[in-house]
């Protein structure tokens, strides 16, 4: 049977990468759209089997080029998303208005399958601009595409993200750690080869029509996260309860660098637990489970945060 044909948004990402790796390989022809062809390019091919990736430039609001682009192509992912914004990118522009209006080309265009990649917990975070923004757009997506999937993962991580690694970088430069809400939320963090697989598997079995909550296969703290970093790191930090107004006037001050390390909206984020709601079916329900652990995969690289960096010899006790 001939594979089908796929468009990507959002492929030069932590996700993106993984995934066009995994659907090339399995002779999938992927379009993926960027911003910068020179910027960009040059990693992205080496993500995918020679022949299976055109790169095409354009701005995803360039709705000319864009509605060409699913035209020619069966299968739509948008894995688009930031964790914060600035002068030219919003929540609004990139959670809502652009998933709204591909949605409603896909329905024009005839597409066979609309995936879209979401975010758990969005539902219930009512002071979190992101969790708006990224609710707003599933609403219009079910509203223009009845047969779209959402996908609501849980955090993300692997040797590419901006979760273990920035945490890593932190644990080992400062005395002591913060902990907002006493370290308490909870979180079913998911490897980005896990939900690569969710993705392949949505492709491959023709699901629509459904949103799944993909999450990993233990739940933890943020403070056992942190301690499991720390341990893997063969680092000791105090990690100490931070008041409310003091989080809210770090957050104040920290989202103010070009890359911010926390905003005030990320830390309303935070109070909520980032698990399965019991309200849709999550990635187990449908035979999808994740298999990798968290201790065992950061496991894997956390030697660049060790004395030692790459020639450190001495085992984690996993």
């Amino acid at each position: 049977m001939k594979a089908k044909n796929i468009l990507i948004f959002g492929g030069s990402g932590q996700i993106g990468r993984h995934l066009i790796r995994k659907l090339t390989k399995n002779n999938y022809q992927v379009t993926a759209v960027t911003r910068n062809l020179h910027q960009k390019a040059y990693y992205l091919k080496t993500q995918a089997n020679a022949g299976y990736l055109n790169i095409v430039e354009a701005s995803i609001f360039n709705q000319k080029i864009i509605k060409k682009l699913v035209s020619e192509n069966e299968i739509i992912i948008n894995l688009i998303g930031i964790l914060y914004e600035n002068s030219s990118n919003t929540f609004q522009n990139l959670h809502n208005v652009f998933p709204s209006y591909i949605s409603k080309i896909c329905k024009d265009s005839n597409v066979n399958q609309l995936i879209h990649l979401s975010a758990l917990g969005v539902d219930i975070a009512k002071d979190s601009n992101y969790a708006k923004s990224k609710l707003d757009g599933e609403t219009n997506i079910k509203k223009n595409f009845e047969d779209a999937i959402i996908l609501r993962p849980s955090v993300v991580y692997s040797v590419d993200d901006n979760f273990t690694t920035n945490f890593m970088t932190l644990l080992n430069r400062l005395p002591f750690f913060p902990l907002y809400y006493n370290g308490k939320t909870k979180f079913m963090p998911i490897h980005c080869s896990d939900l690569t697989e969710i993705i392949f598997q949505v492709v491959l079995r023709n699901i629509k029509s459904q949103t799944i909550e993909c999450i990993g296969p233990e739940t933890l703290s943020l403070k056992e996260i942190l301690e499991k970093l720390l341990n893997l790191i063969d680092k000791k930090r105090i990690l100490i309860p931070m008041p409310l107004f003091a989080a809210k006037i770090s957050a104040a001050f920290f989202q103010l660098f070009p890359k911010p390390l926390l905003t005030i909206d990320q830390l309303n984020l935070l109070k909520y637990d980032n698990i399965s709601s019991g309200n849709y079916k999550t990635n187990f329900d449908i035979s999808i489970p994740s298999v990798h652990k968290f201790n065992l995969e950061v496991a894997k690289y956390c030697y660049m945060w060790k004395e030692e960096g790459q020639f450190s010899k001495k085992k984690n006790d996993l």
